[in-house]
């Protein structure tokens, strides 16, 4: 059984934070081409399907990105996708960390995939968790996932969404892309092989990877700078 991370650069930049292993089958094994556009209305909860509401929130999958941290918890994520989700506090060295949720596997639609979800939480209580974690280990390099107490997890769960970040099993190219999800308002590319498309009005990056997986990073529309800023920074780095 091959392991699948999600130690993006692009989601830690983004998010500043990192990643859950991904235990399972390969995402990117077998042939996961979509099927027909016309085939979209008959679904709900796709990843493409984002409803922009009037206060700069969004709604996607089922669950409410709000940037205010009145919208959706971890228990309503828990609900839509059941037993299947890890919640754990993940720390690099030198951070206090970030309280994430893995889902493997995450439903959207007719679209499978693996979902890691950041929920907003006082860094007080991340440090407090940390210190009952009933299990720390390693996940990568020096990355620590903090397993929670039975007591904080109940917390967690009362815990606002902050970001969904997503990883398809179907595969995605700029055809599809532009079909499914519309012309961005920017793309920036980050390296050879990896170009960003904005869509700032949906709170949506979506990074199309010709050597991997396409990962889809979704936030509140009002605070799509999150996302946005953090590649203005790379690029400026590599910038002669």
């Amino acid at each position: 059984m091959k392991q699948v991370w999600i130690i993006s650069g692009l989601v830690i930049a983004a998010l500043d934070v990192a990643a859950f292993i991904l235990k399972g089958h390969d995402v990117v094994s077998g042939d996961h081409s979509l099927p027909p556009v016309s085939q979209d209305a008959e679904a709900s909860g796709l990843p493409w399907q984002i409803e922009v509401l009037r206060n700069g929130s969004s709604m996607v999958m089922g669950l409410t990105l709000a940037h205010d941290g009145h919208g959706s918890t971890l228990q309503d994520a828990f609900d839509q996708w059941g037993q299947g989700m890890e919640i754990a506090i993940v720390a690099a060295p030198g951070e206090d960390g970030t309280l994430e949720a893995f889902v493997d596997p995450a439903t959207a639609g007719f679209i499978m995939g693996k979902a890691v979800i950041t929920a907003r939480i006082a860094t007080s209580e991340i440090l407090a968790m940390r210190e009952r974690a009933v299990k720390s280990e390693f996940m990568e390099s020096t990355t620590r996932k903090y397993t929670l107490s039975a007591a904080d997890r109940q917390t967690a769960m009362k815990a606002p969404i902050q970001a969904l970040s997503f990883i398809p099993q179907a595969n995605l190219d700029e055809a599809t892309i532009l079909a499914r999800f519309g012309r961005p308002a920017e793309r920036v590319r980050s390296n050879e092989h990896v170009e960003h498309f904005l869509y700032a009005g949906k709170g949506l990056d979506l990074a199309l990877d010709t050597e991997g997986k396409e990962l889809l990073q979704y936030v509140a529309p009002a605070n799509f700078e999150s996302l946005r800023a953090p590649l203005e920074v790379g690029l400026s780095a590599s910038r002669p």
